[in-house]
């Protein structure tokens, strides 16, 4: 899962890679995607993540055993890595979605189990949940230890308050992340899109961060997390606004806020979640040894506490069904109007 405050699990064109054959005159290959789409959401809710033999942990292992082999302290060497590792699985990818040309059902199939693999909304909620469960018990140490499961931050020095705040803010920023990113490069792009954008978000989560070791190597993964994850971002944040409890706040906190915060995918997302939900975001926290003093969001907001996990989370689900349905209608509209241009000629 990426990490929390991370900039992050990240194409060829779908018009030339089609999945699947038509299911109608009016469906050229959108519908294998669409069903693949929607199927492998609800495996998602109905049973987490794959336990054993994640694809996208063997997909890490690869990328750090390329990574100690090419790794210098080089911008150019980091290019390379990330080159490598993104469009290596975006091939496989494609080369996968080629095999199942006219094939509908097989299409769907693999449509289904990308998106089951690239997402991880159940799973984020599940983690959330165990750390407020932990925190409303009064068992501090149980939630400090299951943190590191959902984020990157150091918790041994963090109260309940400011552990319950990672959390919500970790709920926030992998909403896009973790699933609605994905379901918009797998509506845009197919399976390939699915597989390259989780590639992208795992490397970022990997080597973009500002450490010593990586703040040249990780540099082009950052950057390439950063624009693949941009529609995603807003989208989540839209969403967000529309599904919140206070809209208006909601706004008022992105237009205040979100361009004040480090990263340029997570202010928005960070900053719609705080103002939904009317809590306070950001402030003081630390990774690895190294703190950072990120600006606060919706200033106005209240602090968080123990209980807006639950709401966080559930602000998440709601996002996330309709950024699927989002996605599916943009399926949806592609196909109408592959038809209608079929029919002009």
């Amino acid at each position: 899962m990426p990490g929390c405050g991370s900039a992050a699990v990240r194409e060829p064109s779908a018009a030339r890679l089609p999945v699947g054959a038509p299911l109608g005159p009016s469906a050229p290959f959108g519908h294998s995607v669409a069903l693949g789409l929607a199927a492998g959401f609800l495996a998602d809710r109905l049973l987490g993540d794959p336990r054993r033999g994640h694809p996208v942990a063997a997909f890490g292992r690869a990328a750090g055993a390329l990574e100690r082999a090419l790794w210098r302290d080089d911008r150019g060497r980091g290019a390379l890595h990330t080159a490598v590792c993104a469009g290596g699985a975006a091939g496989l990818a494609a080369l996968a979605a080629r095999t199942v040309r006219g094939r509908p059902a097989a299409a769907t199939v693999l449509a289904a189990a990308a998106t089951w693999t690239v997402i991880g909304g159940t799973s984020l909620g599940r983690e959330a949940r165990a750390i407020g469960g932990a925190l409303a018990a009064g068992d501090t140490e149980a939630a400090r230890e299951r943190l590191p499961h959902l984020c990157g931050r150091d918790p041994q020095a963090l109260d309940d308050q400011q552990i319950a705040r990672a959390v919500v803010e970790s709920v926030a920023e992998n909403t896009s992340d973790a699933v609605v990113g994905a379901l918009v490069w797998g509506a845009v792009a197919g399976v390939p899109g699915l597989v390259a954008f989780r590639a992208v978000n795992t490397l970022d989560a990997m080597v973009g961060h500002k450490s010593p070791r990586y703040r040249r190597f990780g540099w082009a993964a950052a950057r390439l997390d950063d624009v693949a994850g941009w529609p995603g971002a807003r989208l989540t944040a839209a969403l967000a606004i529309a599904a919140g409890g206070d809209p208006r706040g909601a706004v008022r906190a992105v237009r205040a806020d979100a361009a004040k915060h480090p990263s340029p995918n997570a202010g928005p997302v960070e900053a719609s979640f705080a103002g939904a939900l009317g809590v306070r975001l950001g402030g003081t926290l630390a990774y690895g040894g190294r703190v950072e003093h990120r600006p606060v969001l919706n200033g106005g907001g209240r602090p968080v506490e123990v209980a807006d996990i639950e709401r966080a989370v559930r602000l998440s689900h709601r996002v996330n069904v309709l950024a699927l349905g989002a996605g599916l209608a943009g399926r949806a509209a592609y196909a109408l109007l592959k038809s209608r241009g079929r029919g002009r000629r």
